[in-house]
């Protein structure tokens, strides 16, 4: 973008809106009381520009025709400053852009993309529009009708200049093959590219589908037709350090890319160690099925009006998927792992459900926690994801080799590794990490039935430890500097609950496991140890030495 060709620009057809902001033009609402004086600031127009489908919010020209440069010092020097401040506030990452004329007149223009499809942005829990030079509050039937947009689904779209001659014959191959075998149809290997193609409903009339290109097309044909579809896999050997090491680009379809992708993230992998007693096995940083799922995930789910590409960021012990556009309509991180979402683009993530390559709609996140977590490792980490661009962290160094030992034990006894489902393997997590409260009511019945789980406190409580065995895996003698872990773990959750307690209140929580001789006897040999005492008689208390942030670091202090 030139001055030149900024001039010639009109404010309602050409999504840009023109403010002189010579100086002081307010960034937020500052010192206004009323939300109609606060709206009419830097951060209102980007909402509201964004909710009109994106634009340019410029600084430094006159807003009347013609156009003159005026010159403006909002932000000077501070334009990262500026960038990260609005991501923070507002979730919307916009980008800055300093144009000068003859004169050294400064013009800031800044891009702001539009809003998700059926998403509205708010400033200040208010949705904004501009009327003219001002800022008003959107309506109800606006509203309405953003949030009851649908959206379209790509990958059933008509590709143009796509034809089945430029169809990659090895790809189509490997689709007939895994859909012969998910489906049980082994008549379906006889069937002609163009017969699988009208089959799967990747063509129509004769033309082919952006799926078809996606999963299919040859590489030449997807640099030309849709070079974002291109998957980029970068490796640091320091996960913080910014330049990478290497870099791989990978555009082929989809049905022989996550092979590829799959053997580059392979070569650096390695493996964690667990020699237990008579517990010896390795289990990878990266677990196969949890890293073809996520790739398949941005792949399928990513927003392909987006231009950039899905990017893989790897180091020895971590690995990160990035793909652009938000989560898909109606899921956010609190609902993430329950709901089951419609995919930005059905009609490819059916024919990779159909092939047997993903798990049914919806259910991938669920099948990446479960392994993540049976195998003693950190939870995947949505965190920094947006209303632009979805991030899965993979942390994949083992923080518990208890744990997987634990599960595993338990499939052998009951010889059915099905028994535990995703939301049962998370509700063992939440309880071995000391947060009963999270877990629902109907997985805490069914765990303690199978007696992985049992209560920490009274009849009445309702906290809840993993049964002895696990604290036995943990400590092979079970204990540590003479205490037992389990009875441990019981005093970690009544202080963590409430950070002091009193007698009465650890006899509760033993119920019958101890007496209360016991436990108190327990408690002194604690004092001065981990345990700090105040008060006397019916009014003593005990609270932690020092803060402790899992059962875990109270057991390694004790170990020392």
């Amino acid at each position: 973008m030139t001055i030149a060709q900024l001039t010639h620009l009109k404010e309602s057809e050409d999504k840009v809106e023109f403010k002189e902001a010579k100086n002081n033009f307010p960034f937020d609402g500052g010192s206004h009381k009323e939300q109609s004086d606060r709206r009419k600031c830097f951060l209102g127009y980007v909402v509201a520009l964004s909710n009109e489908g994106g634009g340019m919010l410029v600084f430094g020209m006159t807003d009347k025709e013609p156009r003159n440069v005026v010159g403006s010092d909002f932000a000077n020097g501070k334009i990262g400053n500026l960038e990260d401040e609005v991501y923070k506030r507002l979730n919307i990452r916009v980008h800055c852009q300093e144009l000068f004329d003859e004169n050294g007149n400064r013009i800031l223009i800044t891009h702001i993309p539009t809003r998700p499809p059926a998403r509205l942005m708010k400033y200040e829990g208010v949705a904004l529009m501009r009327t003219g030079d001002s800022l008003r509050n959107m309506s109800d039937d606006e509203m309405f009708k953003i949030l009851s947009e649908q959206e379209p689904d790509f990958s059933a779209k008509i590709c143009e200049n796509f034809s089945i001659d430029k169809i990659d014959i090895d790809a189509i191959n490997i689709l007939k093959e895994k859909y012969a075998q998910k489906q049980k149809n082994k008549t379906f290997l006889q069937a002609t590219p163009e017969q699988v193609l009208i089959d799967l409903g990747l063509m129509i009339d004769g033309r082919l589908t952006y799926a078809a290109l996606i999963l299919l097309g040859k590489s030449e044909v997807l640099k030309q037709l849709l070079p974002n579809a291109q998957v980029n896999i970068e490796y640091r050997n320091r996960e913080d350090q910014i330049p990478f090491d290497k870099r791989y680009p990978i555009i082929n379809p989809l049905f022989k890319a996550i092979d590829e992708i799959w053997e580059i993230i392979q070569l650096r992998n390695s493996d964690n160690k667990i020699n237990q007693g008579a517990y010896i096995f390795d289990v990878p940083y990266f677990n196969e099925e949890v890293i073809r799922e996520a790739v398949l995930n941005a792949i399928a789910h990513r927003d392909y009006t987006i231009s950039s590409e899905v990017v893989i960021k790897q180091s020895p012990e971590s690995l990160r998927v990035l793909n652009p556009g938000g989560f898909p309509k109606g899921v956010t991180l609190d609902n993430l792992i329950r709901i089951n979402s419609t995919p930005r683009s059905r009609l490819l993530t059916e024919i990779l459900e159909k092939t047997g390559l993903v798990e049914r709609s919806g259910q991938g996140v669920d099948k990446i926690y479960r392994i993540t977590l049976s195998e003693g490792k950190a939870e995947p980490d949505y965190t920094k994801s947006d209303l632009f661009q979805v991030e899965l962290y993979l942390n994949g160094k083992m923080e518990d080799k208890a744990f997987p030992i634990f599960i595993r034990n338990f499939y052998e006894r009951v010889q059915n590794e099905d028994l535990l489902g995703p939301h049962d393997v998370i509700g063992l997590f939440n309880i071995k990490e000391n947060k009963s409260e999270k877990v629902d009511k109907e997985i805490i019945q069914k765990l303690e039935d199978l007696q992985l789980i049992k209560k920490s406190g009274g009849i009445a409580s309702n906290r809840y430890v993993l049964n002895d065995e696990y604290y036995e895996l943990k400590n092979s003698k079970a204990e540590v500097a003479g205490f037992r872990i389990n009875d441990l773990s019981i005093i970690y959750t009544v202080l963590n609950e409430n950070g002091i307690a009193k007698m009465g209140d650890f006899v509760k929580a033993f119920d019958k496991d101890l007496t209360r001789d016991q436990v108190r006897y327990l408690i002194e040999q604690l004092t001065g140890i981990v345990l700090n005492k105040s008060g006397e008689g019916r009014a003593t208390e005990y609270s932690f030495i020092k803060e402790f942030k899992s059962v875990d670091d109270l057991i390694n202090h004790l170990a020392k």
